[in-house]
């Protein structure tokens, strides 16, 4: 006859097995990756819709821009001898740009930023009035061996590149030491850049240029500018706060306060990696492109990237909480109160994406922590029927989310104050753990 006293102690043992707890756990944790994969699937795609408002704004109200300004294009004939089906020796006549820019180029801007709604989204638009002023070198065929006889000097145009030819508020004129000449839609050649504006000129190439130009241009985002001069200054004012220089170059002397920002680039011909002039270009002119990006103070989406990179440890560490609490005081926790907790704990990453697009970032991980990690301590005060254990908890939970909140805070410094936070948690787990026999543990099987 089976004994079934025995069935009923070997399967008592069997469910209060340390190791199959711990199999558990890992299941579990394992299992809470989908949620947390999820969530970082909204995330970004509350980031995308982001994007797609800012993209609706700008096109509406101006791309960001990148000016290079200006240069000069002047065609050429070039004759080339081939022969034709029969044999005969045929010249080819074919037409060509060269390219030549300024010596001398000091553009001195200043912006006015606005923030614009869409929905729930902010958007930096900016609106900018520069002038450029500079000067060109004669212009000397003989380096590309071209007869002048070949040049086509009536045909010569003065350009100006702008990347987003919509946001043009006013007429642009280019004023010389001679006359003043209006500028035309579109480009005479594309080696510099690729949309723009363009000019006839009628100039004596023997002298120098000096030239002036104002433009009022609208933009969102950022502001950029091409090198273009044997040496380049621009000097650019602002209102905006939270400036980010980017590009190829860096400005110096800059200043950046609670009025705003003022920035100063200089940049030789040295610097980059194409001449003064040049029938094709042998270097990608886009690539030296500097300027300034307009940011917002808070970027809610990065943060809760972040935030959510750290979902594993936070539930991995609540679950140990568990299980030492479990293990000393010989207590039953049933892994569907696990499940119950971990969802929780994804729940507060639901409700930090929501409230961050609609408070600051900081505001939202303080509401959210405190709703969490109140519902999770009431609980536990509930299943577990000890006021003492659910405060315990509930501190634990309060360190564990201002250990990730500074993680998050601390960008530079991060990977240093998350590992040895971390090696202080292993070092409180051994000390706890230093004592128990893992193999003699009784369960309180109350639940």
């Amino acid at each position: 006859m089976e004994d079934k006293s025995f069935i009923s102690k070997s399967t008592g043992k069997f469910r209060n097995s340390i190791s199959l707890k711990l199999i558990v756990i890992g299941f579990l944790i394992l299992l809470f990756l989908i949620p947390i994969s999820m969530i970082e699937s909204l995330v970004y795609e509350r980031q995308n819709r982001k994007s797609e408002a800012i993209n609706e704004v700008s096109s509406s109200w101006g791309n960001p821009q990148t000016i290079a300004a200006p240069f000069i294009t002047i065609p050429y004939y070039e004759f080339t001898r081939t022969t034709d089906e029969n044999g005969k020796s045929v010249l080819i006549r074919t037409k060509h740009k060269a390219y030549f820019l300024p010596e001398d180029l000091l553009i001195q801007g200043e912006i006015f930023p606005q923030i614009r709604y869409r929905g729930i989204y902010h958007v930096v638009v900016y609106n900018s009035k520069m002038k450029i002023s500079g000067k060109f070198a004669p212009i000397n065929f003989d380096v590309f061996k071209i007869d002048d006889k070949n040049v086509l000097w009536d045909e010569a145009e003065i350009n100006i590149g702008i990347s987003d030819l919509r946001s043009i508020k006013q007429s642009v004129h280019i004023k010389t030491q001679d006359t003043v000449f209006a500028f035309n839609p579109g480009l005479s050649g594309f080696e510099v850049a690729g949309s723009g504006i363009s000019s006839p000129l009628n100039w004596s190439n023997d002298k120098e240029l000096a030239f002036s130009v104002d433009l009022d241009l609208n933009g969102s985002s950022s502001l950029d500018f091409l090198p273009l001069g044997k040496q380049t200054k621009v000097k650019l004012t602002s209102t905006w706060a939270n400036p980010k220089f980017m590009g190829a170059f860096l400005p110096e002397p800059r200043q950046i306060n609670d009025d705003g920002f003022s920035a100063e680039w200089t940049v030789l011909h040295l610097n980059r990696n194409y001449p003064q002039s040049f029938l094709q270009s042998e270097g990608n002119i886009s690539e030296s492109a500097f300027g300034v990006s307009l940011l917002l103070p808070v970027d809610e989406y990065q943060k809760n990237m972040r935030a959510g990179k750290y979902a594993v440890l936070i539930i991995a560490l609540t679950f140990v909480v568990f299980f030492f609490m479990q293990v000393l005081n010989k207590i039953m926790i049933h892994p569907i109160q696990y499940i119950i907790v971990g969802l929780a704990l994804m729940v507060f990453y639901s409700l930090l994406i929501a409230i961050s697009e609609q408070l600051s970032f900081n505001r939202a991980y303080l509401i959210s922590s405190v709703a969490i990690i109140g519902m999770v301590g009431l609980y536990v005060k509930a299943i577990l029927k000890s006021k003492k254990l659910a405060l315990f908890l509930t501190g634990v939970m309060v360190l564990l989310y201002l250990f990730i909140f500074t993680i998050i805070q601390l960008q530079d410094y991060s990977l240093l104050f998350g590992s040895i936070g971390l090696f202080i948690v292993l070092a409180i787990i051994m000390y706890l753990s230093r004592n128990i026999d893992w193999y003699n543990i009784d369960f309180d099987d109350r639940n």
